[in-house]
């Protein structure tokens, strides 16, 4: 039977806990096999060991703590409706995840830069490039967001160098996608308690090539383990919180990039009970948006260990037709945010 029947889940978070640290120590290679096989095998992993300062993340929950308790119209101030790249606060029940509205409130922060001029003929992503829409009533909120971001894109590349390496890569394999261009997408979220649907947000798959979750103590998020070989569906698991760790999960540009040997897996979120609220930061690592992504090359002993499980010239990035995969970035985005937006995307004639 496959390693893939057994993945690797300690019972005691839910996910398998990789300390980074151990990058630079003596069990270097011992720590790539466990990462590797975490990616390959769940999909899901939290990392400790980061080095992010406890006092930026304490500066980012405050921040984000009283945008939410500001009044409703101080937080539509900034409404993404009035962005036509997708950028600032939504309410709860207007994003939609499967065609279902997410019980969730949030601001969808990227890059800071102008827009792109828009020319007859240009790809559709070009108009995703623009600025993010803060709060007046907290200018501070700016300041940690953006240097969180920045600490979070140091973390997701070190981690994305670390599983090109355990795949017996160049650790810069993947850093021709990835320059000042690079489409970086955060979310800050609330997730109301009591809401009459529990879908704080539905099952789901990224389509980045890494997501960092900052999360607090509260929990909610729950990952669907691979099928097993004998055809049975796989299990949902909760990602219990770890005390100063981060969920990363893979999304699908590495399912394409590796031809199915890792693959993004579903989650999804349940809404906290009554009287509860659930906060988090989300942060999606993405390339260029024009970027092409080429499948990789693995080693034979890799391909090796899954036996008849995996066959990488058999992969389709189109298997699913509710999802199917594109290896032009671009593509993926455009269709992300249409399909999560329907309100922006009509406003601003995108569909």
């Amino acid at each position: 039977m496959s390693e893939l029947a057994t993945p690797p889940v300690p019972s005691a978070t839910g996910l398998p806990v990789l300390d980074l640290r151990r990058l630079h120590g003596p069990d270097r290679s011992v720590f790539l096999d466990e990462l590797r096989r975490a990616a390959r095998d769940v999909g899901f992993f939290v990392v400790t060991g980061h080095g992010v300062d406890s006092a930026l993340e304490a500066s980012l929950d405050e921040g984000v703590r009283r945008f939410f308790a500001l009044p409703p119209a101080e937080r539509r101030a900034i409404e993404n409706t009035g962005s036509p790249h997708f950028r600032g606060y939504s309410r709860v029940g207007t994003e939609q995840t499967a065609g279902a509205a997410d019980q969730r409130e949030q601001i969808d922060v990227g890059p800071e830069r102008e827009p792109l001029p828009r020319r007859d003929g240009d790809p559709a992503w070009t108009g995703l490039v623009g600025p993010n829409r803060w709060p007046s009533a907290l200018p501070g909120l700016r300041t940690s967001v953006l240097a969180w971001q920045a600490e979070a894109l140091r973390v997701s590349r070190e981690i994305l160098g670390a599983l090109a390496e355990s795949l017996g890569q160049a650790p810069d394999h993947f850093d021709r996608w990835f320059d000042d261009e690079s489409h970086l997408h955060l979310k800050i979220i609330h997730y109301p308690g009591g809401t009459a649907s529990r879908q704080g947000v539905g099952a789901h798959k990224d389509y980045g090539f890494l997501a960092l979750l900052h999360q607090d103590a509260v929990g909610g998020l729950a990952v669907q383990l691979p099928d097993t070989p004998d055809g049975l569906s796989g299990a949902w698991v909760d990602a219990v919180p770890v005390r100063g760790g981060y969920v990363v999960n893979i999304g699908e540009m590495l399912e394409i990039a590796t031809r199915g040997y890792l693959t993004a897996t579903r989650h999804r979120v349940t809404s906290p009970p009554a009287g509860v609220d659930r906060y988090s930061t989300a942060f999606f690592l993405g390339p260029r948006l024009d970027a092409v992504v080429e499948p990789l090359t693995l080693p034979a002993n890799l391909t090796a260990e899954l036996g008849d499980a995996f066959d990488p010239a058999a992969f389709d990035p189109a298997h699913d037709p509710d999802n199917p995969l594109h290896a032009a970035y671009g593509d993926n985005a455009v269709r992300g945010w249409v399909r999560s937006h329907p309100d922006v995307a009509q406003r601003w004639g995108w569909t």
